[in-house]
This record gives structure tokens, C-alpha cells and sequence, in this order.
């Protein structure tokens, strides 16, 4: 797979959403980003609070620019917070360094796009991100270290 076609992203936010009922997360956004930071799919539950579609866009959006899954991201944001206080100010979407946004790689390890989901906790919100991309195939890249 040379592209993240619409198809896949809609099949991401159903295998999220799945995944976030089988373990009784709290209602979940989620919005999937080709390697452009373009959105493709956002799909938000029924009772996700107001800002969790921009949380999740900022997720997903993080990794796409920086390239490396979000978890990574906010343990520079810690070391370096006036970089990242810069990049919100650059950025088209506010970068969100929090455990959520996972690049989504095809088998060659190339990146396709990322997803990026807001809801739960942010470590619930990483797990279900990377059982949605391993779901439809593709590999996880969360930035664990």
C-alpha cells in the first residue's frame, strides 16, 4: 500500500471504536491523517466532549510533522517545552505531545498517515489507536522508546 486511501481510514475508526467498547473506554474521537497531515476521517462517539476532535486531529497531526508517534513527543515537550510552544505557533494544528497519536506504517515501515484519538485516558487512548492500526494490517508506531 503506497497511500492511506479513505477506505482504510474509515475502517481505522470503526476498529477504534470497537476497540474502545471491548474495554470500556469513555466516548472517543478519532481522526485518521495521510503522510500529508491531511484529514481523511474524524469520527467522534456520542457523548466525547467538545474538543476532543482538534485533541485528536493535534495528535495525529504531531506525528505526521514530527515523525515519531506522540508518546515521544511528549516526553520532548517536557525537555524542550519552549520548541514546542513555537511549533503550536507554527503549525496549521496545534501539536498535541500526549500518548494518542500513532503513525500508521505499511510493512516496508514507510509512513502512510497517522490517527490520532482523545477520550479516554491518553495511555487508553494510545492502546486503542494501536489495536486499530494492527486491526486493518498496518503497523503502530507509537514512539515508545
Amino acid at each position: 500500500m503506497s497511500a492511506l486511501t479513505l477506505k482504510v481510514a474509515v475502517s481505522l475508526t470503526g476498529q477504534a471504536l470497537a476497540a474502545g467498547r471491548e474495554i470500556s473506554a469513555a466516548p472517543l474521537t478519532i481522526a485518521v491523517l495521510d503522510s500529508g497531515g491531511h484529514l481523511i476521517a474524524l469520527q467522534r462517539e456520542d457523548g466525547a466532549s467538545l474538543l476532543r476532535p482538534q485533541i485528536a486531529f493535534g495528535k495525529a497531526w504531531g506525528a505526521i510533522a514530527l515523525g515519531k508517534g506522540s508518546r515521544l513527543l511528549a516526553q520532548d515537550a517536557q525537555q524542550r517545552p519552549a520548541f514546542f510552544a513555537a511549533l503550536n505557533g507554527l503549525g496549521q494544528g496545534s501539536v498535541v505531545p500526549a500518548p494518542g497519536g500513532v503513525l500508521i506504517r505499511d510493512q516496508e515501515g514507510r509512513v502512510l498517515g497517522a490517527i490520532g484519538i482523545s477520550g479516554d485516558t491518553s495511555d487508553v487512548d494510545e492502546q486503542v489507536a494501536i489495536r486499530a492500526v494492527e486491526g486493518v494490517g498496518l503497523m503502530a508506531d507509537a514512539g515508545v522508546a
